[in-house]
């Protein structure tokens, strides 16, 4: 069995059928599926479907196109003590479209990582054309995953020094994504674990739709390829590594 360890339940085509979601990804092996915000309004419905769903776990943060944000006045106390809450993410640092709010991101990003210190959770990173300030702010005390990891083998090898782990996405999978795999050829076999992004990056054969976590499977088998293991092989790999990288979720 497979887990999804980044999926978006709470965008609004997933809200639409989410338990015909579930079903299909139950159906294609993928049994647990852990969630998480980008949008800090999400943050409560996020809660509402863990609640009421028993496989589904959460990893609460505020991307960094919310800049400006005081993440405080959402991420409590109160709502970082809930059992389902096995993390904080996604957070980081994007520069894709500019970084005229580069210190915004960046005073975004440690006050979230201050959080995730002060409740000892680990941390779901996102890095899009940042790589430098990523890697200098992630020093210190602080674990986590690089999720949907499409950054370099430099950043790669600094964050493995660091006890990081790295999650492989739908990019895989990716004809042109023959860079991403030969960095997740080199990553240990005890450091990686896959996710969907959904409802982005569908792989192959898949590219093209809206992606849901029974498409995580197409990763694993690229993956495994990849890995010079059978598909067997890598499912028990993936699941004792994401039991280590969130030490709270329930298998």
């Amino acid at each position: 069995m497979f887990i999804d360890t980044h999926c978006h339940l709470t965008e609004k085509y997933l809200n639409d059928d989410l338990d015909a979601i579930i079903a299909r990804a139950n159906d294609a092996g993928v049994d647990t599926i852990i969630c998480p915000t980008a949008d800090p309004n999400d943050i409560n419905g996020a809660i509402a479907i863990a609640d009421t769903h028993q496989h589904i776990f959460l990893t609460l943060g505020i991307h960094p196109e919310y800049a400006g944000t005081d993440a405080s006045k959402f991420l409590t106390d109160d709502i970082l003590s809930n059992p389902r809450v096995v993390g904080i993410g996604e957070i980081g640092l994007d520069y894709h479209s500019g970084n005229d709010d580069r210190m915004a991101q960046i005073e975004l990003f440690r006050q979230q990582l201050e959080i995730a210190h002060k409740h000892n959770l680990p941390v779901a990173i996102h890095t899009r054309d940042a790589e430098s300030d990523t890697d200098e702010i992630l020093h210190g005390d602080v674990r986590g995953v690089m999720h949907c990891f499409t950054s370099s083998w430099d950043l790669a090898r600094k964050m493995l020094d660091r006890g990081f782990y790295f999650s492989a996405s739908g990019i895989l999978t990716f004809k042109n994504a023959a860079d991403v795999r030969e960095t997740f050829a080199r990553i240990p076999n005890d450091r990686i674990v896959i996710e969907t992004d959904s409802p982005y990056c569908a792989p192959v054969p898949y590219r093209g739709r809206q992606c849901e976590p029974a498409f995580v499977v197409e990763t694993a088998r690229v993956l495994a390829s990849v890995k010079n293991m059978l598909l067997s092989e890598l499912a028990p790999i993936l699941r004792a590594n994401t039991a280590q990288l969130y030490p709270k979720i329930i298998l």
